[in-house]
């Protein structure tokens, strides 16, 4: 069978070389290596692309706000002492000749620099017949300036410099902070360059090693690793073998033997072997990089909750520029003079401006972005994410989501007078110096229940039989049913019957050609599984797992963590299908999975969320990451989505509830009683309503 078969047979699950009871341990190799290619054949990982010259356009954003606002920080304090309203407030007289055109010229300023993004962003809405967040800053601080500098020259009526001034810093603050926070996310990641290496020993056509920084590669190169050292570039195996540790590119927690042939991740570390690799993905293409731009992605992908903030700004500006216009009409008709008209219908544009509703959904997103990152969550779709606060069900694929993908021993059946630990003790003594994944989960079962391994002399691999070898001067074996049956040995067939029937493979340990015992191996339940199927109930959430594994393994593992719902010999084209028929009860549907084979059913779902160590095809179609591949983060990430959904709704009756008391009070609905609410109290009150909203947000905690 070619690898390429294998490969195939491996993501539909149907893991013969687990369940066929023939444990031939001259294929130690080819197991351990397919077992691992299920995780990482795929080549390029990938999620994301990091494309370094965006993020460096988003780092000067950032930079640029934050100059805009300092800038504007410092000019507002001149603003502020020449104010004829703070004057008043603070009961002080510091007028002098001409000082309403030092506060004009300070303004003039601050409008134009401070406001500049706001009046461009606003200009391009307009253009785009869409009007939004942008379009009603713009409104709010054009009017302001407008209104203020016709006072100066002459119009009668109080300037609002002080609030344009104010305003704009809290604008260019939050969106500066919004920005900040998204960075902190991607930071998070961007420590992940750090993890290349700067240099390649390259081999030249002689084999002679020339060392030239990472950046010169190119495709096809041949790159010498030594052992101890980080593998610069993904790339394939054209010479050599080792063992890979991937743990902090895929979260395997253990270290992968590769053989020639194999695929190499760049950052990943070279445990033992020296490994000749072909160079096969640089810069933008690397597993690396991919995984920096998943969260430009997260940044870009905006959210329906913020698009109801922007369809809210859009009516909202209507509403400005209406309200305006019939407080102006109405003051006139009711006989006032058209400079008190004047300002109540500037006052009326300005509040109408929710400025704090223009920072509500950012600023709580810029906030979750930062904290999924560092709770190992990568959000690919924000929308999505955000639905996961509703889910009625999760579907679990089981092999390497459920389970460790990697062998421990679940039973011990000794014979002929024979103890457990004896047992266990020949076979671990014998398998010590074997790299086969069913010898160190003999090894290591050994080592947790304290059993002394024996010394080994002879060690030999008997094809198609298992293994042999001297340990304290006795022959032992380690061999598979095959051998025993062609040897007419005696065994109990219900238990192995029983054994065999839950998906486990059995091998068999015999001392100086004596069954002294049988041990049961069989891949491990992850213990954050149950855990996190028990805190799915907990939250009301439904447990189904989806496998092509057969029905007796996948009822085998369902049982040993309480899931509600197995569907088993699922094949990969039908994933999708039983996705659908579930989501079919009306039910909100999130599907957990790492293959190629899961990548339909996480389109399919309401929220697909990919196991990090998992296919960059299932990455691809994932609406979440999860880093580590815990499945316990599959609960966090629900509790983060609904934390951030509370938050939203909090900032949104914030900025609103507002503007929903301020408007009528500013076109003077309170009038006749001599309640009017003055520019300065309005500007006050919507200041303070922007950073009640800005200090929420960064309430939301991990």
């Amino acid at each position: 069978m070619s690898t390429d078969d294998k490969e195939n047979q491996k993501h539909i699950h149907n893991k013969n070389e687990h369940h066929n009871h023939n444990h031939h341990h001259e294929n130690h190799g080819h197991l351990d290596q397919n077992e691992h290619q299920h995780h990482h054949e795929h080549g390029n990982h990938g999620e994301h692309n990091h494309s370094g010259h965006n993020h460096h356009n988003h780092g000067d954003m950032v930079n640029d706000f934050k100059k805009r606002f300092y800038i504007s920080l410092i000019i507002t304090i001149p603003i502020l002492i020449l104010s004829p309203m703070i004057q008043d407030f603070i009961g002080v007289d510091w007028q002098f000749a001409n000082d309403k055109y030092i506060l004009f010229a300070l303004a003039t300023f601050i409008f134009f620099y401070g406001g500049w993004p706001f009046i461009t962003g606003g200009i391009s809405e307009l253009k785009d017949k869409n009007p939004g967040m942008m379009t009603l800053i713009g409104l709010a601080i054009l009017v302001a300036y407008v209104y203020s500098s016709l006072t100066v020259f002459g119009l009668e009526g109080k300037d609002f410099f002080w609030e344009l001034a104010t305003l704009i810093d809290i604008m260019l603050l939050g969106h500066w902070l919004e920005m900040r926070s998204v960075m902190g996310a991607s930071n998070a990641l961007e420590e992940l360059v750090k993890l290349m290496p700067s240099e390649a020993h390259r081999l030249d056509e002689n084999d002679e090693i020339h060392d030239i920084p990472v950046g010169d590669l190119k495709n096809n190169d041949r790159v010498l690793v030594k052992p101890g050292e980080k593998i610069p570039v993904d790339g394939t195996i054209v010479n050599g073998k080792s063992a890979i540790d991937e743990s902090m590119l895929t979260g395997e927690s253990v270290p992968v033997e590769k053989y020639k042939g194999d695929e190499v991740i760049g950052g990943s570390i070279n445990n033992e072997g020296s490994l000749t690799i072909q160079v096969e993905k640089t810069g933008e293409d690397s597993y690396l990089s991919q995984v920096i731009s998943l969260v430009r992605e997260a940044q870009e992908s905006k959210s329906r909750t913020q698009d109801i903030t922007n369809r809210a700004a859009k009516w909202l500006f209507y509403l400005a520029l209406a309200s305006g216009f019939i407080t102006l009409f109405v003051w006139i008709l009711l006989g006032y003079s058209f400079d008190v008209a004047l300002e109540r219908m500037v006052t009326v544009m300005v509040i109408t401006c929710p400025h704090a509703l223009g920072l509500a959904a950012p600023l709580v997103i810029a906030v979750s972005t930062s904290i999924s990152a560092k709770q190992g969550l990568l959000i690919r779709n924000r929308a999505n994410f955000e639905g996961a606060r509703n889910l009625d069900a999760v579907v679990f694929d089981k092999t390497g989501t459920l389970t460790k993908g990697e062998f421990g021993v679940t039973n011990i059946v000794p014979n002929n007078g024979y103890g457990e630990k004896e047992v266990l003790s020949w076979a671990a003594s014998l398998e010590q110096n074997s790299e086969h994944p069913l010898a160190t989960g003999i090894v290591k079962a050994a080592k947790e229940k304290g059993v002394e391994l024996k010394k080994i002399v002879d060690f030999e691999s008997i094809t198609g039989k298992g293994i042999e070898g001297t340990v304290d001067g006795k022959k032992v074996n380690v061999v598979s049913p095959g051998y025993v049956n062609d040897n007419d040995m005696e065994y109990d067939q219900k238990i192995f019957g029983e054994m065999s029937e839950e998906g486990k493979t059995v091998v068999f340990v015999l001392l100086e050609d004596k069954l002294i015992g049988m041990i049961a191996l069989a891949d491990m339940v992850r213990e954050t599984a149950k855990e996190a199927i028990a805190s799915l109930k907990e939250n009301g959430i439904h447990s189904i797992m989806l496998t092509g594994d057969n029905k007796k393994v996948a009822n085998w593992v369902a049982k040993q963590m309480a899931i509600d719902e197995v569907y088993a010999e699922v094949l990969p084209d039908d994933k999708a299908n039983q996705v659908k028929k579930i989501k079919g009860k009306g039910w909100k549907v999130a599907m957990t999975g790492d293959g190629v084979n899961d990548a339909p059913a996480l389109a399919t779902a309401d929220l697909g969320i990919a196991i990090g160590a998992g296919t960059d095809v299932a990455m691809e179609t994932a609406d979440v990451v999860l880093v580590k591949s815990n499945p316990k983060d599959v609960v966090s990430l629900i509790e983060l989505s609904k934390r951030t959904y509370r938050k939203m709704v909090q900032n949104l009756w914030w900025a609103t509830g507002y503007n929903i008391v301020a408007i009528p009070l500013a076109a003077g609905v309170l009038a006749p009683f001599g309640i009017v609410l003055s520019p300065a109290v309005g500007a006050v009150l919507m200041s303070l309503s922007t950073v009640i909203v800005a200090i929420n947000a960064k309430l939301l905690k991990a």
